[in-house]
């Protein structure tokens, strides 16, 4: 069993323990996910896998969140919000803007990307080195700003 696996399935026997309902609730969400994973694929999950599952899972609740907010439905909002902070937490930390600019600016130097056409080969190798320390979007937005600016 991998690591994260490990410790997100102690914090839903704690959750359990201390009576927090709504953290045991979402942790057994993230904790179905990955079995499903695990029995889709027929394979152990990794800690990698886990954190690409658990960014999706956040995109998922986040996207959720912003129509219960303009639906009016302010309590289902704030539980997508306290899911996606929660979920947040098992992740490493994210990159903050400079950081994630100069990465970006080092891979397009490593591929010779040129212009916006070679966006793609930039993507390609900026998610493959920085994994899940930032969002797909916001690295894609990125990508675009720095490569118009060329």
């Amino acid at each position: 069993m991998s690591e994260l696996n490990k410790k997100i399935k102690d914090d839903i026997k704690e959750a359990m323990k201390n009576k927090e309902n709504e953290k045991r609730d979402a942790l057994r969400m993230l904790s179905a996910a990955i079995k499903q994973y695990e029995v889709d694929t027929r394979e152990e999950i990794t800690d990698s896998t886990i954190e690409s599952l658990i960014q999706k899972l956040i995109k998922q609740r986040n996207e959720a969140a912003t129509q219960f907010k303009d639906a009016g439905r302010n309590e289902l909002y704030e539980k997508e919000m306290f899911e996606a902070n929660l979920l947040q937490q098992y992740l490493p930390k994210q990159l903050d803007d400079a950081e994630l600019e100069n990465i970006i600016k080092e891979i397009i130097l490593e591929v010779g990307a040129t212009s916006s056409k070679d966006m793609g080969k930039v993507m390609a190798s900026t998610k493959e080195k920085i994994g899940t320390r930032a969002d797909g979007k916001r690295v894609s937005e990125v990508v675009k700003k720095i490569l118009s600016a060329l």
